[in-house]
């Protein structure tokens, strides 16, 4: 009996051992390429990962040719894809790769598709609208399909789902952008439209951290005061985002907005808060994704920094990439100095550098492929 038992055992782990020399063969392969790609870039491109620039593929050769030259020079990690067109945006979007060395993360903000930028595609309800469905299986299957025309495009990551709260009537910017008022259906909407997404190999990003519903002004061009005490954030504003975690979402983008509740020292700036960032966000909420700076072209924090200093800020508050900065060469030269001056470590560049590259295995970057533009 003993021995018949112990043959069984020994046949049940025979069987296992493919499965578990796959998973450990994906987990090697992975580290593998990382590294591979790590040990070959400078300095200066290990900086360049950090930074996402704007793209718009309507724009003219000279805008073009300054813009692939932006992108050279900087070694930059990404671009995000605005105005334009499909075919033009996938044209635009094979040459930078062919000329960049390390392949770009190419991302949209394409909240209702890609027909919230770009000219000639489909356009899927806003969010408010889609709170009014009752089987969020529906929800994933747009996302899944939202996520399967950026992958014809080349689209690597898409800047949704929101889950602000619409807790404001008279939010200037979210508004039809949110799923509701309940925190329970923007939950569930956000992360069945992030499963979608992720399904089919395209990153989702859960927007505005720590919660944009409830105010009354537009972060693109002023800073908003978000007026809840820390127990109401702690229960009604952060908690789609939790969930959203508990279900693995990619990346979390980091509103520039003026919290006194979580970050309490004078006019502080949410997206540039180690506070709000390192210690709420990755600590105490344990999120270990991409965290990206919303655009930092915006007036809610560009008005009083200037020459770099949000960049750098942001980057020591915790986030991973620099999401439009207003001057990459004077963020670019600022961060050098940091370094120089040991303010901020090679380390510390280092480290989001390997993230970054992670997610660029994931997204399938390792195994790139032009877009075919047939």
């Amino acid at each position: 009996m003993i021995k018949k038992i112990n043959f069984l055992y020994i046949f049940f782990l025979l069987l296992l051992l493919p499965f578990t020399f796959v998973k450990a063969q994906t987990s090697l392969s992975e580290t593998l390429w990382i590294d591979s790609v790590f040990k070959t870039m400078s300095s200066d491109e290990r900086i360049g990962q950090l930074f996402m620039v704007k793209a718009s593929s309507n724009g003219d050769k000279k805008y073009y040719e300054n813009l692939a030259k932006l992108i050279c020079d900087y070694k930059v990690g990404g671009v995000a894809f605005f105005k334009g067109g499909p075919v033009r945006e996938a044209n635009w979007t094979n040459r930078f790769q062919q000329n960049a060395n390390i392949p770009l993360l190419i991302a949209i903000d394409g909240e209702w598709g890609l027909g919230m930028r770009l000219d000639s595609t489909p356009s899927f309800p806003r969010q408010i609208t889609l709170g009014a469905i009752r089987y969020d299986s529906l929800i994933f299957q747009m996302g899944k399909e939202i996520g399967r025309e950026c992958k014809r495009l080349g689209i690597n990551m898409n800047f949704a789902p929101v889950v602000d709260i619409n807790s404001n009537p008279r939010n200037p910017v979210i508004n039809s952008r949110s799923f509701g008022e309940n925190k329970y259906n923007v939950a569930k909407k956000g992360v069945a439209y992030m499963k979608g997404m992720q399904s089919v190999g395209v990153l989702a990003c859960a927007k505005h951290f720590p919660g944009h519903g409830d105010t009354d002004t537009d972060s693109h061009f002023g800073l908003p005061t978000i007026k809840h005490s820390k127990r109401v954030i702690d229960s009604l504003d952060l908690y789609p985002f939790n969930e959203l975690i508990k279900n693995n979402v990619s990346s979390v983008m980091v509103a520039h907005l003026n919290v006194p509740a979580l970050d309490p020292s004078g006019m502080s700036i949410s997206s540039l808060s180690k506070t709000i960032i390192t210690d709420l966000l990755k600590k105490k909420m344990g999120f270990k994704g991409l965290v990206f700076t919303d655009a930092l072209d915006m007036k809610g924090v560009s008005a009083n920094h200037k020459n770099g200093t949000a960049e750098l800020k942001a980057l020591m508050a915790g986030n991973d990439i620099l999401l439009i900065p207003e001057s990459i060469s004077e963020a670019v030269a600022r961060i050098r100095t940091a370094i120089d001056s040991s303010v901020i470590s090679s380390d510390l560049i280092n480290q989001k550098c390997k993230k970054i590259l992670m997610y660029k295995y994931k997204a399938g970057l390792n195994h790139y492929k032009p877009i075919d533009t047939d």
